[in-house]
C-alpha cells in the first residue's frame, strides 16, 4: 500500500500542485465548495424529511437538492482526491482520514439506497425510513466535515 500512496505522491499533479501556491489553493476551494453545495442542498432536505415544513412537498424539494447535492459530492471527491495525491501517505496514516472516509461511504451509499429504493423524489418512503435515513445522512455529512477540518490540526 505504501508504493502506491508513494507513487500517488509521485504523479505530475501531485508534484505541480505541491510547487503551485495557486493551484493548490484553487482545487482547495473546489473542494469547500464542493462539500458546500452538497451540505447546503442535503441539510434542508433532510430537515424537511425529519418533519420540518410540512407544507412543502418532499417530491419538489427532493427535485431540486438531490441533483445539487450530487454535484456538490462529485466535486468534493474529485478536489479531494487531488488534495489527498499531495501527502498521500501523511493523510493516509491519520485515523481521523479514515474515518472521514468511512462517514463519507456511508452518507453516500445510504442515499443511493434510498433512492433506488423510492426514487430520486423519495415517493412512498415511510416516515419511520425518511427519519432514519435523515439522521444517518446528518451525522455521517456533518461528521466528514468534522473530520476533514480536524485533518489541518493533525498534521504537522
Amino acid at each position: 500500500m505504501e508504493s502506491v500512496l508513494a507513487a500517488l505522491e509521485a504523479t505530475s499533479i501531485a508534484s505541480t500542485l505541491r510547487a503551485s501556491r495557486w493551484g493548490y489553493a484553487a482545487v482547495n476551494t473546489a473542494h469547500i465548495l464542493g462539500f458546500s453545495l452538497l451540505i447546503g442542498a442535503i441539510i434542508p432536505l433532510n430537515l424537511r424529511l425529519l418533519g420540518l415544513w410540512p407544507h412543502v412537498p418532499i417530491e419538489a424539494l427532493a427535485r431540486i437538492l438531490v441533483p445539487v447535492a450530487a454535484t456538490g459530492l462529485i466535486l468534493a471527491i474529485a478536489a479531494g482526491a487531488l488534495l489527498f495525491s499531495v501527502r498521500a501517505e501523511e493523510y493516509a496514516a491519520l485515523d481521523v482520514f479514515r474515518l472521514k472516509l468511512v462517514l463519507i461511504a456511508v452518507g453516500a451509499l445510504s442515499a443511493l439506497e434510498l433512492h433506488r429504493l423510492y426514487g430520486m423524489r423519495l415517493a412512498g418512503a415511510t416516515q419511520g425510513r425518511r427519519t432514519a435515513h435523515a439522521l444517518i445522512s446528518i451525522a455521517c455529512w456533518t461528521g466528514a466535515i468534522v473530520c476533514g477540518r480536524l485533518i489541518a490540526f493533525t498534521i504537522d
